[in-house]
């Protein structure tokens, strides 16, 4: 079961518990933004069901609801951005908002993120650079998931990449994927939804396939070896440079202490699009790669090719009209988080 609600009753709502559950202004808005945007771009995994964790955490410690935040500039386009054990999502959009200000400068912004959470779909960060012309590319780590090639355990974590880059179209272009086949939210949601996994994404306790979600203990790599090198690239930006926990010290998400920090690490670049054409050329290029890609013809009737993002974008449009779907224990916890701060809650009533 599941109920389908207004888009800007939703962003309302996750604003509200957000502000009730003490978090400062920036920390409010970049939640919301990250939650709001995710889920409502499809991103389910990683949008308004982890509202409730989040509430958690900070209520317990693990997030600093109003964090203090100190930023070194180490070189003039690099520089390091102590969060304070901010939320992921805060944090992100402070070093990229810093990332954009130092490229208006040089061309190219660089920030490392230390002592930071988990911040959602790094889309949102990208994404927000992309849309002000500017491109970006955002890397976070996490703890060890992904089946080591040639392995029986997991070192590294789901470690995602993300690359956006603006063009003529109203939504720019954006790449935002982990390094294992599928994320490990997005594994939970399937486990409570009772769903199979499709194809070889997940292996058991033993390192063996499965397609059992509830069975699954780690997950594996995108594109083989392939995927595990990009994760230890991401773990080495996000956590050895940041000097962060990196590989089997970090924290679990979900089973770790929620009253501790998990002092994780975060990287942004973020380059000027004019440095070789100018900006409208450049755009208008992008604009004709995305163009060409499209018009490809397709081996089956049923599926079109498509860009990274277009399924994104196509669904945005779907629930900007028909609302967000909300899973029926994501609404329970909503239930639960608007008696406790006293929140009407008749969108969903």
């Amino acid at each position: 079961m599941e109920k389908r609600i207004n888009h800007k009753n939703l962003k309302k709502f996750i604003l509200e518990i957000l502000k009730r559950a003490g978090l400062d202004k920036h920390s409010q808005e970049s939640v919301t933004a990250g939650l709001y945007e995710a889920s409502l771009r499809g991103v389910d995994s990683h949008g308004a069901r982890l509202l409730n964790h989040y509430v958690i955490s900070a209520l317990k410690g693990r997030k600093n609801p109003k964090p203090n935040y100190k930023f070194i500039k180490s070189f003039p386009a690099l520089g390091v951005l102590n969060a304070d054990n901010a939320f992921g999502h805060a944090a992100g959009m402070k070093a990229i908002d810093i990332c954009m200000k130092i490229a208006n400068k040089f061309g190219v912004g660089i920030v490392a993120v230390k002592n930071s959470s988990h911040p959602g779909a790094l889309a949102s960060m990208a994404l927000r650079a992309a849309r002000k012309n500017y491109i970006a590319f955002a890397f976070t780590h996490a703890d060890s998931l992904m089946l080591s090639h040639n392995g029986k355990k997991a070192y590294f974590g789901t470690n995602p990449i993300c690359f956006a880059a603006p063009r003529k179209e109203k939504e720019p272009f954006c790449i935002d994927m982990a390094t294992s086949m599928i994320s490990w939210n997005k594994l939970l949601k399937l486990r409570k939804q009772n769903k199979m996994l499709t194809g070889n994404l997940a292996a058991d306790a033993k390192g063996k396939i499965t397609r059992f979600p509830n069975k699954a203990r780690f997950l594996l790599a995108a594109g083989s070896y392939k995927g595990y090198a990009l994760a230890s690239m991401v773990e080495i930006l996000c956590g050895v440079f940041t000097g962060m926990n990196f590989g089997q010290s970090i924290p679990a998400m979900y089973k770790f202490s929620m009253h501790k920090p998990r002092k994780l690490g975060q990287f942004y670049i973020v380059l000027k699009p004019n440095a070789a054409l100018s900006l409208n050329t450049f755009l208008r290029r992008m604009q004709n790669l995305t163009l060409q890609v499209r018009k490809q013809k397709s081996r089956t009737k049923k599926n079109k090719v498509m860009m990274p993002n277009d399924p994104e974008i196509f669904e945005t449009k779907i629930r900007l009209k028909k609302g967000i779907p909300i899973d029926n224990e994501t609404l329970i916890k909503f239930k639960e988080l608007s008696q406790r701060f006293k929140i009407n809650l008749k969108f969903i009533n």
